[in-house]
C-alpha cells in the first residue's frame, strides 16, 4: 500500500504536505496501481474506476508534477458547471505557485492569455475552438486530462471530443493523455487508441449496495429488507433515509416530475435559520415562479434540480447539498454527469425516459451506473445504497438482470455523421491538419473511429462533405491539387458555427436581396428597399442547425397567427413543422429583447428561466456570427446584427444599451433608470446620489457610484 508521504518520490515536500494537511494518509488500491504503472512517469493512462475511487486525484498529481516543472496541462470537461467546480478545487495549487485558468466562453476568441497558466480547464468545445483560432499555447501541452471520456459515445458531444483529442495529440506528439471514466465496457479499445495503459477497477472506498424496491421490500442480490408500511414506496425510502441522518438523490425522468417530487416532500422537514437564508439567496436570483417554488422547497431542506433553472440557482442547490443544509434533491439525470454530489442513498424513480422519435425508452446501463454511483459519501457513510423501483416481481427480475448484474454498453465513435464531419473537416483544413485528401485520410486514420472500423467506410461521407464545402465556397482546390480554406471557410471555422448554418444565412439573405415579385406586390416601393427587420434576422438564425428550437405544444395555436401576421418578415421555409418551431423560438427571442418579464416568457412558452438564458446565449452567438459574416462579405447588416447581438445578451431594448455596460445594472434596473430620465452614462454620472438610492436601493447605488468614480478617474487621469 502506498502512503501519501510516498509521493515524495515524484513531488516536492510542500506539495505532499498539502495533501497531508487535507487529511490524506494513504492511496486507494487503484490509485497505487496507476502510480506503479507509470502515471507520474509520463505514461498515458485510461482510468476506468467507480465514482469516488480517486480518479481526479490521479489526474491532479500528473498535472501538478508537470506544473512544478514549468509545463502546461489541459483538463477537458463536458459541462461548464463541472469546469467551474474543478477550477474552484484546483485553485488550492496556487499556494504552491501554480497558476490556474478556466475558459468556457466565446468560441471565436484565441484566448492567448490562458497560456500564462500551468493548469487550464475547458470544455471540449472551447478546446476545439482554441485550436481553430490559432491559440499557440495548445501546441505546448505536456498533459491532457479528459474527464468523462465515455462521452465519445454521445451523438452530440462525442465527435467534438474525439476530434479535439485527435488534434491535440497531433500538435503534441509526446502528450501524456489521461482518460477518466466510471463506465467503460471496451476500455482496452479506447486505451489502445490513446496509446495508453489501462487501469480498471471495481474498488470503491464506500461499498455500494444496488437494489430494487418491489412490494415494499428492498431487494438486493444478496438478500432483502422490508420497507416501512405505506402505499408510497419512494416516500417510505426518503423517510427511512432521514431517520438515519442521511441525504438522498431522487432521479426523475422529466423536469415536471422532479419539481412535483420535491414539492411532495416539503412537509417532512421543518425550516430553520440556515435553510431560510439559503431560500432567500435563491429568491435573490430572480422572482420567477420557478424560483419561488424552489425557494419554498429549499426552506424545508428539499430541492429540485434541472436544466430549466438558472446556473446560479443550480449552484446554490449543489452547495446547499454539500453543506448538508439540503437533505433531498429531486433531479433530472443531468445531475449525474460528473458533478461531485454524493448522497447516502440514490433512488432512480423512472428508468424509462422520453426520446424524440422513440417514445419512452429504457436508459442505458452506462447512465444507470452514473446515477447509482452517486450513492455513498466517503468519510461520512458506512456504505451507499441505490435503488430502482419495480411494479411487480417480473419487472424486478428484468431490472436486476439488465442493470444491477448487466454490463455497460460499449463506446462507439459517432464521427461518421455528415453534420459532425461538416464542421470538423472544415476546421481540419482551416487549422492546417490536412492540405489534401491524402493527408485528410491519414488524419482520419488516427481517430477513434478508425480504431474501431476501417476508415474506408467513411470515404463516401467524406467525399460528400468535401463536395459541400467546395460547392459552397469554403474550400478551394489549387493547381497542385491541394485543398485550402477560402476566406469564408476560415471565418466560418473560427466562428465555430456549422458550415450549413453559414450557407442557410447567406443564401436566405441573397434571396431577399434579389427581386421577389410576390413579396414586392405586397409592399410599397419604399418598404421593398428596407433592410431586414429585427424579427427577420432573428428568424434567420433560428433556421440554422446550431439553434435549438422550442417544441410546439397543444397550447401553441397562436404560433400560426404569428406566422400570418409576420409572413412578410419571415424567410421562406419549406418544412411547415420547422416553420412553426422556428416562429415560436423567434417570438420568444423578440419578447426577450423587448423586455417582457421573464416569468411571462416562461409561462407563455412553457420553458424555464434557464432555457430562456440558454436560447439567448445561442442566439447571441449566432447573431454575432451573422454580424461577422456581414462585416467580411459586405452584406450591409453589420451594425444591425451587432446591435441585436448586444440586445440579446442583455434582453433589452436598444434605448437601454448605453446603461447596460455597468456591473449590477441589468435590464430591469436599466429600465428604472431610463424611466426616471437617466438615459445615458453622462446623465448617470451627473445624477444625485440620493436619486440613485431611491431608484436602485442603497447597496446597488453605492456600487454604481464607485464604478462611475473609477470611470472618471480613468478618463481624466490626475
Amino acid at each position: 500500500m502506498l502512503e501519501i508521504k510516498d509521493l515524495a518520490s515524484w513531488l516536492p515536500a510542500e506539495a505532499v504536505k498539502q495533501y497531508e494537511d487535507r487529511g490524506f494518509k494513504e492511496l486507494y488500491p487503484p490509485q497505487a496501481e496507476a502510480l506503479e504503472r507509470g502515471l507520474l512517469d509520463g505514461r498515458s493512462m485510461l482510468l476506468a474506476m467507480p465514482t469516488a475511487s480517486g480518479k481526479t486525484l490521479l489526474a491532479e498529481l500528473a498535472m501538478l508534477k508537470a506544473a512544478l516543472k514549468g509545463m502546461r496541462s489541459l483538463y477537458i470537461v463536458p459541462l461548464r458547471a463541472l469546469a467551474t467546480e474543478k477550477y474552484d478545487s484546483f485553485k488550492r495549487f496556487r499556494d504552491l505557485g501554480v497558476t490556474i485558468g478556466i475558459s468556457t466562453g466565446d468560441f471565436d476568441k484565441r484566448d492567448e492569455r490562458l497560456g500564462k497558466n500551468q493548469i487550464i480547464i475547458a470544455t471540449s468545445e472551447k478546446a476545439d475552438s482554441l485550436m481553430r483560432n490559432g491559440a499557440s499555447w495548445v501546441q505546448d501541452l505536456a498533459v491532457l486530462v479528459v474527464d468523462e471520456i465515455h462521452l465519445l459515445n454521445d451523438v452530440g458531444r462525442g465527435p467534438t471530443l474525439e476530434m479535439t483529442i485527435t488534434k491535440l495529440r497531433h500538435c503534441n506528439p509526446s502528450l501524456q493523455v489521461i482518460g477518466l471514466s466510471a463506465t467503460v465496457a471496451n476500455g482496452r479499445e479506447i486505451a489502445q487508441w490513446l496509446g495508453a495503459e489501462m487501469v480498471s477497477s471495481d474498488w470503491r472506498p464506500i461499498r455500494l449496495r444496488e437494489g430494487i424496491i418491489c412490494n415494499k421490500t428492498m431487494v438486493f442480490p444478496d438478500g432483502q429488507t422490508s420497507l416501512s408500511d405505506g402505499k408510497d414506496e419512494a416516500l417510505a425510502l426518503v423517510k427511512d433515509t432521514l431517520t438515519q441522518s442521511g441525504q438522498i438523490l431522487i432521479f426523475e425522468n422529466s423536469r415536471k416530475n422532479a419539481e412535483a417530487a420535491a414539492l411532495k416532500l416539503c412537509d417532512l422537514i421543518a425550516e430553520d435559520a440556515a435553510t431560510r437564508s439559503l431560500a432567500a439567496s435563491i429568491l435573490a436570483t430572480g422572482e420567477s415562479e420557478t424560483a419561488k417554488r424552489l425557494a419554498y422547497c429549499v426552506s424545508r431542506s428539499v430541492a429540485f434540480h434541472h436544466a430549466g433553472l438558472l446556473s446560479e440557482q443550480r449552484q446554490l442547490v449543489e452547495q446547499g447539498f454539500r453543506d448538508n443544509k439540503i437533505k433531498i434533491i429531486a433531479s433530472t439525470p443531468t445531475l449525474a454527469a460528473g458533478l461531485n454530489l454524493p448522497a447516502r442513498r440514490v433512488l432512480i424513480k423512472n428508468y424509462k425516459r422520453y426520446e424524440y422519435g422513440r417514445g419512452m425508452a429504457p436508459i442505458s446501463v452506462i447512465e444507470y451506473r452514473q446515477m447509482a454511483g452517486r450513492a455513498g459519501r466517503p468519510g461520512l457513510d458506512p456504505y451507499g445504497e441505490s435503488f430502482l423501483l419495480a411494479k411487480n416481481v417480473s419487472e424486478m427480475q428484468n431490472l436486476m438482470e439488465r442493470y444491477i448484474n448487466g454490463e455497460p454498453e460499449e463506446i462507439w465513435s459517432k464521427l461518421a455523421s455528415e453534420s459532425a464531419l461538416r464542421t470538423h473537416l472544415l476546421s481540419t483544413f482551416a487549422a492546417g491538419f490536412a492540405r489534401n485528401e491524402r493527408e485528410l485520410k491519414a488524419f482520419i486514420a488516427t481517430t477513434f473511429y478508425a480504431q474501431q472500423q476501417d476508415p474506408w467506410h467513411l470515404d463516401v461521407t467524406l467525399e460528400a462533405v468535401l463536395d459541400f464545402l467546395i460547392d459552397n465556397g469554403m474550400i478551394q482546390e489549387s493547381a497542385d491539387g491541394d485543398l485550402h480554406p477560402t476566406r469564408l471557410g476560415s471565418l466560418v471555422s473560427k466562428l465555430y458555427i456549422d458550415p450549413l448554418s453559414a450557407v442557410i444565412m447567406l443564401e436566405n439573405l441573397k434571396k431577399r436581396r434579389r427581386s421577389d415579385p410576390a413579396r414586392d406586390a405586397l409592399q410599397s416601393d419604399r418598404e421593398a428597399q428596407k433592410k431586414p427587420s429585427d424579427l427577420s434576422l432573428l428568424h434567420l438564425i433560428t433556421m440554422t442547425p446550431d439553434m435549438n428550437l422550442l417544441y410546439i405544444q397543444s397550447a401553441d395555436a397562436w404560433v400560426e397567427e404569428f406566422i400570418d401576421q409576420h409572413q412578410l418578415e419571415l424567410y421562406d421555409e419549406d418544412n411547415y413543422d420547422y416553420l412553426l418551431r422556428e416562429s415560436k423560438t423567434t417570438a420568444m427571442l423578440m419578447d426577450w429583447i423587448d423586455e417582457v418579464h421573464e416569468e411571462q416568457i416562461a409561462t407563455r412558452y412553457h420553458i424555464g428561466p434557464g432555457d430562456i438564458r440558454r436560447s439567448a446565449e445561442t442566439a447571441e452567438w449566432l447573431m454575432h456570427s451573422l454580424a461577422e459574416l456581414s462585416k467580411n462579405l459586405e452584406l450591409g447588416i453589420t451594425f444591425q446584427s451587432e446591435q441585436l447581438a448586444e440586445r440579446i445578451h442583455y434582453g433589452a431594448s436598444q434605448d437601454l444599451l448605453a446603461l447596460l455596460n455597468l456591473k449590477g445594472i441589468g435590464r430591469v434596473r436599466a429600465r428604472k433608470l431610463h424611466s426616471s430620465g437617466i438615459t445615458s452614462l453622462e446623465k448617470l454620472m451627473a445624477a444625485d446620489q440620493a436619486k440613485l438610492v431611491s431608484i436602485l436601493g442603497p447597496k446597488i447605488a453605492e456600487k454604481i457610484v464607485s464604478q462611475i468614480k473609477k470611470e472618471k478617474t480613468e478618463v481624466i487621469p490626475p
